[in-house]
């Protein structure tokens, strides 16, 4: 069990799980309860899921993914800058899957968020929290 923990792909999904079902969750109460009579309203769901997923994921992936120190303003607007990729993919497949395709929001952005997952890993690895000499 420490040996898996000690590797950082199966410490990134953890982590990604875990904040994906948090993101999930916050976009489905918000789509379902708060703007599901609103045009679009999962659109708005959608950005609110991003404001909680960037703050949780960046500390959980910094202190137990990447395990950086210093350097906290610059690794955050790289991270955010790599979840505004995620956002934009996601924001222009959401609405293509649910008003083109007819697939229900929920199920339209757990599709989407396998896709943006996987993106997320490399450019965080390879740029969020990239240090010198990597």
């Amino acid at each position: 069990m420490l040996r898996l923990l000690g590797d950082q792909r199966v410490r990134f999904l953890a982590v990604g799980a875990t904040n994906t079902a948090v993101g999930y969750l916050v976009f489905s109460l918000f789509t379902v309860w708060v703007f599901a009579d609103v045009y679009l309203g999962y659109l708005i769901s959608l950005a609110l899921s991003y404001v909680v997923g960037i703050t949780l994921a960046f500390v959980l992936y910094r202190r137990f993914v990447f395990v950086v120190h210093g350097q906290v303003l610059r690794d955050f607007a790289r991270f955010v800058s790599v979840y505004l990729v995620a956002i934009g993919i996601n924001a222009a497949a959401l609405p293509l899957l649910v008003e083109v395709l007819l697939v229900p929001p929920l199920l339209a952005q757990l599709i989407i968020l396998l896709i943006t997952t996987l993106l997320s890993f490399f450019g965080h690895k390879k740029f969020s929290f990239r240090r010198s000499g990597e």
